[in-house]
């Protein structure tokens, strides 16, 4: 075992578990928090050319997330198996999903890129964009579909750097790919002239940097497994549990994608204010949601790690620190957005009341239910560790699916604006009845495999 390997084994085995995961965490909280600024940044910057074009922007997260949902798919399930592969001492193994995760995120980003840039209307009007922001849409899909297989292999290197320890270097190519696009923004959009398409070409600019980067450590050799074409294992065993686990990200992206479209159409409907409200709130609300995932995404590794090496005393700490700072931090997290919501809001709404009210009401309902989408959050992430790909899915595809899809329709008959602003807060609610059973059962296992063992 090599220094780098034995150094790693020690910090997952034997280091104290609020520090190791600490020092996980922090790396890709930071580097999750980059990646929602440049996210606003774009918002903040088009806002100014007007609703619609705000509106436009709030269109297009979704085809971020259905690119999203081409690579993450691949890179959850690479991760947790890397970890426990890397826990079990078999890095070659490692090596080899890694590999096929990367080239295969790369087909599945060109084939994306390809029908998107033969379909672009057809694309923008199904994603809910208007007749009033559609030639914005369109304008801002087209840089951005040019660099979708970067953007999924992304995805496969970002976590499996995470999976392995390295979250400094994982941090250091998603921040500086975030913070290039800060600068661009405004570069492109007015000193360019080149409006909402300026935000777009800004945008791919800084994912294809943020995919050198982080393809660096893998061919100057700076991370404990190989990335080849040599490597590329088109295997049974190798894609079955990849996409066994990482299928509730798919699902999970997939039904984001499809509840995003079908609440930019409702609220389209309404207005664009009120569409632009609705996206403009969703992206404000990423900055405690990339908290509370990157904290997750720390903790991941240290359970399947140790999951691997049948610590399962640890396995237990782990979870048990993490629920706890997760629902506390969620807490402060959300009463702080909830007394500075207007504030927040007035940046991107200017006096367009409709929109600043849409935009209020949303955040301050999502705040009340923080906590809840901290702990469960915690859950999901324990059960894509230990390669649970049932419960993973169950958890990943309730917040936007299982608990969203059925409340849109009636909550805007309802209450119209108002419905679709709260029934995000509404599903985090509900995810609460499907996560207290799943983590029930999952901590009897987890006592029975200890028990087994001789920790018990």
């Amino acid at each position: 075992m090599s220094k780098k390997e034995t150094s790693r084994a020690d910090m997952m085995l034997t280091e104290p578990l609020p520090k190791v995961i600490t020092k996980m965490a922090l790396p890709s909280i930071i580097s999750f928090i980059i990646t929602t600024i440049y996210n606003l940044a774009d918002t903040f910057f088009v806002s100014s050319l007007g609703e619609s074009a705000t509106a436009a922007v709030s269109v297009n997260a979704s085809l971020d997330q259905f690119i999203m949902m081409a690579g993450s798919m691949l890179a959850v399930g690479a991760a947790s198996f890397v970890s426990r592969l890397l826990g079990a001492g078999n890095k070659e193994r490692a090596s080899h999903v890694l590999s096929t995760s990367f080239f295969l995120a790369m087909c599945f980003g060109g084939v994306i890129m390809a029908l998107g840039l033969m379909f672009k209307a057809p694309m923008v009007r199904l994603l809910g964009a208007t007749d009033t922001c559609e030639s914005y849409s369109i304008q801002y899909a087209e840089y951005v579909l040019l660099v979708a297989p970067l953007m999924a292999a992304n995805f496969v290197m970002n976590q499996c750097l995470r999976a392995e320890g390295s979250a400094m270097l994982s941090m250091i190519g998603m921040g500086i790919g975030g913070i290039l696009n800060c600068f661009l923004d405004p570069l492109f959009i007015f000193s360019f002239g080149m409006g909402v398409a300026g935000a777009s070409a800004a945008t791919a600019i800084s994912k294809a940097v943020s995919f050198v980067i982080l393809l660096f450590p893998y061919l100057a050799k700076k991370s404990l497994l190989h990335l080849s074409i040599r490597n590329f294992r088109f295997r049974r065993n190798i894609i079955l549990e990849i996409m066994t686990v990482g299928s509730s990200s798919m699902f999970r992206s997939g039904l984001a994608v499809v509840s995003a479209i079908l609440l930019n159409n409702i609220a389209g409907g309404i207005s664009d204010s009120v569409l632009a409200g609705i996206g403009v709130s969703t992206k404000i609300m990423m900055f405690p949601l990339s908290i509370i995932l990157g904290f997750g995404t720390g903790f991941q590794p240290v359970a399947g790690y140790n999951w691997g090496a049948k610590r399962y005393d640890r396995v237990m700490g782990s979870y048990r620190f993490s629920a706890l700072t997760a629902v506390v931090g969620s807490a402060v997290m959300g009463l702080l957005i909830w007394i500075f919501s207007k504030n927040l809001i007035i940046i991107f709404a200017g006096e367009n009341q409709n929109m600043l009210a849409t935009g209020m009401l949303c955040i301050r309902l999502q705040s009340l239910a923080l906590p809840i989408q901290g702990w469960v959050a915690v859950v999901n992430m324990l059960c894509a560790g230990l390669g649970k790909a049932k419960g993973a899915l169950i958890l990943s595809t309730s917040r936007q699916g299982t608990c969203f899809l059925p409340l849109v329709y009636p909550m805007e008959w309802i209450w119209g604006a108002g419905g679709i602003a709260a029934v995000q807060a509404v599903a985090d609610v509900l995810t609460l009845f499907l996560a207290v059973p799943l983590m029930h059962r999952l901590k009897r296992e987890i006592a029975d495999m200890a028990e087994q063992r001789g920790e018990g």
